[in-house]
């Protein structure tokens, strides 16, 4: 039952209500998977192996008694930056090893409500801070087509373990590109809903006016199925939208005839890796070939998303985790005094790329900065904002790169982290303006069976 695992998700769910096999059986041939490659690949921090089957059985009666969702059964994994009761979740960070939250983030309580199964927490840059997944403290996950090369971050786990079939789907969170690009780097699809379509309850905060929680998985259509699931209005969260849940999956029927295609001009630039421009303008003409219409458009405010993104991000950072003293949860360690505890605490339990987030932002709102840094940024971030408002008086869509280059070597740009934040140039402009986008890498260079046959070798050796 093996090739269960390389199933979409809209395939599994109609084996499932076909009886073709039971949720039981298709949980195991996943956690045989994750047992047979996650030597190589390691995308998962915790795999749920137990409680996956204990919510298999409960699915399969589920769905003998009728009327269960297209998720019922269905196993995914979750980044582990997002609150599962009882099991684990860190971050990435030494500083909440072991912390166990009492309760389920939104978007878990909305996966349980359709009866989907717990494949395990996936590895993540720490508190989702990065561009690779190497900043985990725990340890660095692979791209499941090149295991020398970085899957992307910081949902790198998430993105791995649905291309290397460890989950039929994931959950990831997108600040400035932590779904996209892991989803281009990984060749599976990544979906960045807007801003409040998607509860951020429970999901613990980088950068507040920026994060969300998203899928990936191998199709469009599974990705649609699993945002109707997760979408939707939390009292709890007073940003998230009171805007109905629109069918999405049905959405997916409708062709591109006649739709207006925006390239904007801005994202083709000096240093972006040829294949790289070569697979995007090959996916624009192929929209045009099938009916849309594409329009040159111009978003002069570009250059400026990457200066802005990581002077609004690191005062959010700096703000968000003052929190974390290792008093009511966390690991905690001692000093002599209180504010020695704290510094021994934070500096042990935080990794570099935190730290140097964490006092960026501390810096930029200090009384003599704050005007000069954090104010200029959130009016550059309306401009840029403005940029997307006009070009969208014009087209229905806009097409442009992930990633300026495809998956690079692990440790290729740890030592630079000027280099690290510039993987992410072509995707901080669209979360500053609050706006969905979605990434696939579609001329990767493996194809899943073949990706599949070579973890299959790599986990024997």
């Amino acid at each position: 039952m093996s090739e269960l695992s390389a199933l979409t998700l809209e395939q599994a769910a109609a084996g499932l209500r076909a009886r073709e096999f039971s949720s039981v059986e298709l949980t195991q041939a996943v956690l045989d998977r994750i047992g047979s490659v996650e030597p190589d690949v390691r995308a998962y921090l915790t795999v749920t192996a137990d409680e996956a089957l204990t919510n298999a059985r409960a699915a399969d009666q589920r769905l003998r008694n009728g009327g269960a969702s297209l998720l019922c059964g269905i196993p995914g994994g979750i980044k582990d930056l997002i609150a599962t009761r009882g099991i684990q979740t860190t971050a990435g960070s030494r500083i909440l090893e072991g912390f166990k939250p009492p309760y389920n983030a939104f978007v878990i309580e909305q996966l349980r409500r359709d009866g989907y199964v717990l494949a395990g927490k996936c590895n993540l840059d720490e508190f989702a801070m990065g561009s690779s997944t190497e900043n985990s403290a725990y340890q660095v996950t692979h791209n499941p087509f090149a295991l020398d090369c970085v899957p992307g971050g910081s949902s790198g786990g998430s993105a791995a373990a649905v291309a290397a079939e460890e989950a039929f789907f994931a959950l990831g969170t997108d600040t400035g590109g932590s779904i996209r690009q892991p989803a281009s780097l990984c060749g599976v699809v990544g979906l960045k809903p807007t801003y409040g379509r998607v509860s951020r309850w429970g999901v613990i905060a980088m950068a507040s006016s920026l994060d969300q929680v998203g899928p990936l998985a191998r199709t469009v259509r599974d990705a649609a199925i699993v945002l109707g699931c997760i979408a939707g209005r939390d009292e709890l969260d007073s940003t998230s939208t009171t805007r109905p849940v629109p069918d999405y999956l049905s959405a997916c029927e409708r062709g591109v005839k006649g739709l207006r295609v925006g390239v904007p001009k801005e994202y083709f630039i000096d240093g972006m890796e040829p294949a790289v421009e070569q697979a995007v303008r090959a996916a624009i003409a192929e929209l045009v070939r099938q009916g849309a219409v594409p329009v040159e458009i111009s978003l002069p405010h570009t250059d400026y998303a990457l200066p802005t993104y990581y002077v609004i991000v690191p005062c959010e950072v700096s703000a968000n985790l003052a929190r974390f003293d290792g008093i009511r949860y966390g690991v905690p360690q001692p000093g002599e005094t209180m504010w020695e505890a704290y510094a021994n605490t934070r500096g042990s339990g935080f990794g570099a790329e935190v730290k140097r987030r964490i006092m960026l932002g501390t810096y930029a709102l200090s009384a003599g900065y704050h005007d000069a840094y954090y104010v200029q940024a959130q009016k550059v971030r309306t401009l840029i904002k403005r940029d997307f408002e006009e070009a969208f008086e014009q087209v229905d869509v806009i097409a442009c790169p992930a990633s300026p280059s495809t998956a690079f070597p692990i440790g290729a740009k740890t030592e630079d982290p000027v280099q690290m934040y510039l993987a992410d140039i072509f995707t901080l402009a669209i979360p500053l303006a609050g706006l969905p986008a979605r990434a696939y890498e579609a001329a990767s260079e493996w194809s899943h069976s073949q990706c599949r046959e070579r973890l299959q070798v790599g986990g024997a050796q």
